[in-house]
């Protein structure tokens, strides 16, 4: 039986987020793997060496399409390094690989996603 994964990161209402970023990166600071906010990443498709835990199956769902390392952390709502924490122990499983930064061009109809400048949007507005 797969289990059923949460859309999201663990977030209460009141509280924020309930589980901390360091320890969604069990306290790990640096990634193992060289990753800058645009390096792009994709899943493999093919069976992963190494035990993950819940926030590494929500980083692997949004990797069934070249994404980058800065929509990785925006949608996970984590920190650039717990996400790159995470993608280095997905690539050095085998499930994640990187890609060119700079992905063939959209086509003419393409649109940015919403939800992704709506989130990019909210975290410059906590910081000011």
């Amino acid at each position: 039986m797969t289990p059923v994964l949460p859309d999201g990161p663990l977030v209460d209402e009141a509280a924020g987020r309930l589980v901390r970023p360091y320890t969604v990166s069990d306290g790990r600071t640096r990634a193992t793997s060289h990753f800058t906010l645009v390096t792009m990443v994709r899943a493999t498709g093919s069976q992963t060496q190494g035990a993950f835990g819940l926030e590494h199956a929500q980083v692997l769902a949004l990797c069934d399409r070249p994404v980058s390392v800065a929509e990785v952390a925006a949608r996970m709502q984590v920190p650039a390094a717990v996400a790159k924490v995470l993608l280095s122990d997905l690539a050095e499983g085998g499930a994640v690989v990187t890609g060119d930064a700079h992905p063939a061009s959209p086509g003419p109809d393409a649109r940015p996603d919403r939800d992704l400048l709506e989130a990019v949007r909210d975290g410059l507005l906590k910081r000011l």
